[in-house]
């Protein structure tokens, strides 16, 4: 599954966007996600990834592409530059 989520996953967004997401997961083996129209990533989204992460280290796998270079820095930041699937 391919799935390009647009601006920011902040307080305002990441609940949708996590529920939106976990919702399609059944059965899904891998999971894409394009990080090219993001530009910014909160707390709150973080928690997000790793929850969809989580299932997907059960399920499959999932990466995260065309992470833009301020979204990567709070990844490396974070370390979760070392937990995500970042191609």
């Amino acid at each position: 599954m391919y799935i390009k989520p647009i601006g920011k996953i902040d307080i305002n967004t990441a609940a949708e966007f996590g529920t939106t997401t976990n919702d399609l997961l059944d059965d899904i083996k891998e999971l894409v996600l394009d990080f090219a129209e993001i530009t910014y990533i909160s707390s709150i989204g973080l928690r997000v990834l790793l929850e969809l992460q989580k299932r997907m280290n059960q399920q499959g796998v999932m990466t995260i592409t065309n992470v833009a270079p301020e979204v990567m820095e709070i990844f490396k930041m974070t370390g979760f530059s070392n937990i995500l699937t970042i191609a």
